[in-house]
């Protein structure tokens, strides 16, 4: 189950890598704007505050590295706080910005969790 658990933590670590790489690099460009349906005009607009979020995401993601390579108790530690960190921004976005989020970032972060509490 370890092995499990330490995989689903991984994804949700690449999936926080990519939303960095959405959000501060390509927002302006056809992925970025595809992902909110936004216009060039819009996605330029938005440009700063979608380069803000990437940050924070990739903040997510560096620390769920670092609970990946950490020795136990801090690894299980890092791994815990980092994913209540992804489910609770996931809610928040879900709730403020998109319901897709729920699904797409509270969701994984949740079942990766789950595996973590229960491998423990």
């Amino acid at each position: 189950m370890d092995t499990v658990a330490n995989v689903l933590v991984g994804l949700v670590a690449a999936l926080h890598a990519y939303i960095l790489v959405l959000e501060m690099f390509l927002w302006e460009k056809k992925p970025g704007r595809g992902l909110h349906g936004f216009d060039p005009e819009m996605a330029r607009a938005t440009a700063p505050l979608a380069a803000n979020q990437g940050l924070y995401n990739g903040f997510l993601a560096a620390g769920l590295v670092w609970g990946l390579i950490a020795a136990d108790p801090t690894g299980f530690r890092v791994q815990v706080f980092f994913l209540v960190c992804v489910v609770i921004a996931g809610v928040y976005g879900s709730v403020t910005a998109n319901r897709r989020i729920l699904f797409a970032q509270a969701l994984p972060g949740a079942v990766a969790l789950a595996a973590v509490l229960v491998a423990r």
